[in-house]
């Protein structure tokens, strides 16, 4: 029997019944979110509504709802929690909890993008050209080595929160003198291509790479997409992941330019577009549960249906109020 406890689980229903489906029965799916109307937890076997992240005992109130259920295994669907779990990885794991995340300087380096720059930068992996000086811009201008347009963004961020398209240095400068924490980057104009990764925690060997065509855009997510394969692309992900020392499954976003791929970010969870990959074939879910029996996965990677097409579209779910949880 393996017990899976999906915290902040919102929207993400996919993710929820996938788990379901692969326990088949064998184990249970419990989720948690702070609001009551949080769709997903009403496909988990079992729901809890849980403070916010930021609530002092919060990581106490996960732990009791772990033991009280079971649990093997726990992962969270959002940023500012991956951080949390990671650091709370012996506590969990005291009580017989495995913490479904990379290790705590991996996540850290994906959630600060100049720390992942300066990474790629120091590991001759390509990526996208940042910086978090202006002055070190304006030379690198002056000599031709970027030009504008850029983008303008938080150091620390996700889901595309404060990106802005600078077209000339005197809106650069505005933003510089009204902002903290901002970088630059280079605006990249070739083919997006997002990548489902699953790294065994037990081999520290990369399993399966899944990789799409980014189509279309919204809210930070991908909103249609299609699976392609590329033998030199899967190469390159396996040597950024292993330097890296990413673990489980992460989602990266990469840019293709003239031949040459760029790392761009790194989300070490399940990303939004990871029901893409599933329907193609490469079922994380499995995966994992092999882990959590303590049983190696053997590395299948491209083993997956390409030019399949994913587009995602709006649906609702109806509870009346005694129904809410």
């Amino acid at each position: 029997m393996i017990n899976i406890l999906i915290l902040s689980a919102g929207t993400r229903n996919k993710v929820v019944r996938y788990f379901k489906k692969t326990l088949a029965g064998q184990g249970k799916v419990v989720a948690t979110d702070c609001q009551n109307i949080a769709p997903a937890i009403y496909d988990a076997d079992k729901c809890y509504i849980v403070p916010r992240i930021t609530s002092p005992d919060y990581i106490d109130i996960i732990a009791g709802i772990c033991q009280k259920e079971h649990i093997n295994g726990i992962l969270s669907l959002i940023d500012p929690e991956l951080e949390l779990l990671a650091e709370n990885r012996e506590k969990f794991e005291k009580i017989g909890v495995t913490c479904i995340v990379s290790p705590l300087e991996a996540v850290k380096m994906a959630f600060d993008k100049m720390k992942m720059f300066r990474f790629c930068e120091s590991n001759g992996i390509d990526s996208v050209k940042s910086y978090d000086d202006i002055d070190r811009f304006k030379a690198d201008l002056a000599k031709g080595k970027i030009a504008f347009p850029v983008f303008v963004k938080p150091i620390c961020g996700s889901c595309s929160i404060n990106i802005q398209r600078v077209e000339d240095m005197a809106m650069l400068e505005e933003l510089w003198r009204r902002y903290d924490n901002l970088m630059i980057q280079e605006f990249m104009t070739g083919q997006e291509i997002g990548a489902d990764v699953y790294i065994d925690p037990l081999s520290g060997e990369v399993i399966e790479i899944f990789t799409k065509k980014k189509l279309l855009m919204r809210a930070g997510e991908t909103d249609k997409s299609v699976s392609f394969k590329e033998a030199k692309l899967f190469e390159f992900i396996e040597n950024f992941v292993t330097k890296a020392g990413y673990k489980w499954n992460i989602d990266i976003d990469i840019f293709e330019k003239d031949g040459k791929y760029f790392v761009s970010e790194v989300n070490p969870r399940f990303g939004g577009g990871y029901p893409h990959a599933y329907e193609c074939g490469c079922d994380f879910m499995q995966l994992i549960k092999n882990n959590l029996e303590g049983k190696k996965n053997k590395p299948n990677i491209g083993d997956y249906d390409d030019d399949v097409y994913m587009m995602k579209y709006l649906d609702v779910m109806i509870k009346r109020g005694e129904e809410l949880r």
